[in-house]
């Protein structure tokens, strides 16, 4: 069963770093959140394979099927992109204990960006494949990329204040962990993007860098005290 609950001005438990509530309005558990997130991100990849039309000509399959490259580029690198985002969400989430108004609208943010993205693919997916307006195709593909990730940062940022929306699963040195992970993302894609504008191959190869890295494990994420439990 989900718990509903309002912020009190009681004090937190002697164990728990999270400290009293003090977000603004009720504070929820976020497991529904999570839930709804998910859904967004799992309908965001479907909709990205719609996106791949097959060739009207069928006298010619192979020779048709080899011309939608640009369409399989764009579906694998998005793909992948968007699947780092939602294990990233998953991370942030399973140390935000619980979430108020403010969490829940900035993830909606979150969510209608993510939702955006079969839509940037597609419109990369056609340059690569014309040859035409690819600048202005990556630039697009990747600040809604980068969107995300300011996102995130102000999440994390706002759920680590005073660290009143944190639970007891991550200490401070793995809380400032995790927002350098976010932070460094800030930098990389925007990188990815402006080179975007510049050279679009190098842009996309910059942004595709920046798959494989941000699948690794954050190091210090899991709290000291839960370390010494065997948790």
């Amino acid at each position: 069963m989900i718990r509903w609950f309002r912020s009190k001005p009681t004090a937190a438990p002697l164990d728990d770093p999270a400290g009293p509530g003090g977000g603004f309005g009720t504070e929820r558990d976020p497991e529904r959140l999570v839930f709804f997130s998910d859904a967004v991100f799992a309908i965001a990849v479907t909709l990205l394979v719609l996106e791949i039309h097959p060739p009207e000509d069928t006298r010619h399959l192979l020779h048709g099927l080899a011309a939608l490259w640009p369409s399989y580029l764009s579906y694998a690198i998005t793909f992948l992109l968007i699947g780092q985002v939602w294990a990233n969400h998953h991370v942030m989430f399973d140390h935000i204990r619980v979430a108020d108004r403010t969490v829940l609208f900035l993830n909606t943010l979150l969510l209608m960006d993510i939702a955006f993205l079969p839509f940037a693919a597609s419109v990369l997916a056609a340059a690569l494949r014309t040859g035409h307006g690819q600048r202005t195709a990556v630039v697009v593909h990747g600040t809604t990329f980068l969107l995300a990730a300011v996102l995130f940062n102000v999440i994390w940022g706002y759920a680590c204040h005073d660290r009143r929306l944190l639970g007891t699963t991550i200490d401070p040195a793995g809380a400032a962990a995790i927002g350098r992970r976010f932070r460094l993302a800030l930098v990389w894609l925007a990188t990815g993007t402006l080179l975007g504008a510049l050279v679009p191959v190098l842009g996309m190869a910059v942004i595709a860098a920046f798959i494989p890295y941000y699948w690794l494990p954050i190091r210090g994420e899991i709290a000291r005290a839960r370390r010494r439990r065997g948790g």
